[in-house]
């Protein structure tokens, strides 16, 4: 007998978080070749390597944790607890680059500043961070906004809130780099929402909070920068991407839900500024990264679970859809997401 979903958004947010919970844990028993011993095994993620997971609490507590001992789950699973917090500094930023690598700090204020991976609390899965704040010469209001390791090469492409881009050369956010330097005016762009490296010849991919998409040739945006997504009251620019034709993006929700979307299904603007079309049929999106079929996605919560599984789990659309399971949440939501090349 078919039974229609009731509207669940009545319920107590403990009830209706329990009811999600199940009902992705029931998804996962109908894919086909599931057990449960294989559901409940953790998969050995990789060999040892040099590359780090950087986790950032809202209030700059940090740490890093060697990739390989993350193992991998199946998509929709409940994920670790990583980087210990209190339940009033969330994870707020997650990232990866190796040990040699230096780290972009941006702030809420657009300042920018490095330090290098090294300098940072090596930590386990579950372990306590470090304060990276004493460490910068923040003004009073500010805080991390974003972080990403320094490539050494390309162009570093910036995502404003309000829907502004701007692509800066690599050796802007070299080792040359004066600590405190600003990366765009703030008073005419607003706070950072997102970052990605490019190569200066991708399209980039903006979205915003509610799901709505816009893509366009970087080439298109101004030297000084310029607007890349018209936002509409109530919204906000979330995530930035590089992509070409046939880039896959995935795409998370606040309630873990993903998908893969094929840029082969979404066609290039002519040019930056326009309003986007739905992407995404979501009220919180968290971000988006373009990744392969062989790479890995990971995840954090507010409650600082953290979750690893293939990409090529989720499966790839052209239209636009709500998303499948992605990660299992109960009282919690997504807060980040990075994906990786294994």
């Amino acid at each position: 007998m078919d039974i229609e979903r009731p509207d669940l958004s009545r319920l107590d947010p403990d009830v209706r978080a329990y009811i999600e919970s199940l009902e992705a844990q029931l998804e996962r028993l109908h894919e086909p070749g599931h057990d449960e011993v294989s559901s409940a095994t953790l998969e050995p993620s990789e060999p040892p390597t040099s590359l780090n997971v950087i986790t950032v609490s809202a209030s700059g507590l940090a740490k890093r944790t060697p990739r390989h001992f993350y193992d991998r789950q199946r998509r929709g699973g409940m994920g670790v607890f990583d980087l210990e917090i209190s339940k009033d500094d969330p994870p707020a930023i997650l990232t990866i680059a190796d040990e040699q690598q230096t780290l972009v700090l941006v702030t809420n204020q657009a300042r920018a500043f490095r330090l290098p991976v090294s300098e940072l609390l090596e930590a386990p899965v579950h372990g306590r961070g470090q304060s990276i704040i004493a460490q910068l010469p923040l003004l009073s209001n500010e805080r991390l906004a974003l972080a990403f390791a320094d490539q050494g090469k390309g162009y570093i492409a910036l995502l404003s809130q309000n829907g502004y881009v701007r692509c800066l050369r690599h050796h802007y956010v070299g080792e040359n780099l004066r600590p405190g330097t600003n990366l765009y005016n703030l008073k005419d762009f607003g706070p950072p929402a997102a970052a990605c490296w490019t190569s200066g010849d991708d399209d980039l991919f903006i979205a915003t909070r509610q799901g709505r998409a816009i893509r366009f040739a970087e080439k298109s945006v101004p030297l000084q920068g310029g607007l890349g997504i018209r936002v509409e009251q109530g919204d906000a620019a979330a995530a930035l991407a590089a992509v070409h034709a046939e880039s896959c993006v995935f795409l998370l929700t606040a309630d873990g839900k993903g998908t893969l979307r094929r840029m082969s299904g979404f066609s290039t603007n002519k040019a930056p500024g326009g309003g986007g079309k739905t992407a995404i049929r979501t009220d919180h999106l968290v971000g988006a990264v373009t990744v392969e079929e062989d790479d890995d996605i990971f995840i954090i919560s507010r409650v600082s679970k953290i979750i690893r599984f293939r990409a090529a789990e989720v499966p790839q659309k052209e239209d636009v859809v709500q998303g499948v399971n992605c990660m299992a949440l109960r009282a919690d939501e997504t807060v980040a997401v990075v994906g990786a090349s294994v």
